[in-house]
């Protein structure tokens, strides 16, 4: 791993900020080009992205110091690169993305359908930072052949514990894959509900040789997290309507008769 990408003394380059970027602008473009095929505009892509980053960063900041109170006052922390939480940083980006979207006139639906895919890609691009900055995003201590220490890590570690961060890449791209070959066969909240139920599933599993501590009886704040998303995804595949079928036009004509 390599926390520190260039460094000028005054001036560093660290590899989690640099891979947050690139996940943003990869959101950006896979977003972009959706919202362009449902008929709205691809520049409104970037606006959404801006928002999403800069909200899921306050979030995620926020919700880290909710959990350790203790680390306000410690005004480096406040301003470093460290201490972010996932799931604050989706709390905050969804809201700035929907105040954008709202402002921008776009549909809920169409927003949401249009950022999923972005989202799984942006997350699997987010973790290969995690994993460069030996962040504390690694899992137990394990003798599987493709462990990994982290010496040279934020939070260093000289055990062979499991690459999570690594899992975790792998995970979304694979879920990325999935919602992007079924966009165009789902109504827009299917996929979202298909997008939910994945990423919870993927996060509840990676949590069994994660670090994070249990709140409840063998279970982690994060897998409570994904439960909850996981169990709101099935909720939307049961609600939402299927998208029907482009059908012919002397079909539809008939149907009007």
């Amino acid at each position: 791993m390599r926390p520190v990408l260039v460094d000028l003394g005054p001036l560093q380059v660290n590899a989690w900020g640099v891979m947050a970027a690139l996940a943003a602008l990869a959101a950006a473009r896979v977003a972009g080009a959706e919202l362009q095929r449902r008929g709205h505009a691809r520049a409104d892509s970037w606006p959404l992205a801006l928002a999403g980053a800069i909200g899921g960063l306050i979030g995620a900041k926020l919700y880290f110091l909710a959990e350790h109170p203790d680390r306000i006052t410690d005004a480096a922390n406040l301003l470093s690169g460290e201490g972010f939480t996932w799931y604050g940083g989706v709390l905050g980006g969804t809201l700035a993305v929907l105040a954008v979207a709202r402002r921008r006139g776009l549909a809920p639906a169409v927003t949401a359908a249009s950022l999923v895919p972005a989202l799984a890609l942006a997350y699997a691009i987010g973790r290969i930072g995690c994993q460069l900055a030996g962040d504390g995003t690694y899992g137990t201590a394990t003798d599987v052949p493709w462990a990994m220490s982290y010496p040279d890590g934020i939070v260093p570690t000289t055990q062979r514990v499991h690459p999570t961060p690594v899992y975790e890449t792998l995970a979304g791209l694979v879920i990325f894959a999935i919602l992007w070959r079924l966009r165009t066969r789902l109504s827009e909240w299917r996929l979202v509900g298909v997008y939910l139920v994945l990423s919870g599933a993927e996060r509840f599993t990676v949590e069994l040789v994660r670090r994070n501590e249990e709140i409840l009886t063998g279970v982690t704040q994060p897998q409570l997290w994904a439960l909850g998303g996981a169990l709101a995804g099935l909720a939307l595949l049961a609600a939402a309507r299927p998208r029907r079928p482009p059908q012919p036009a002397a079909t539809a004509f008939l149907r009007t008769l």
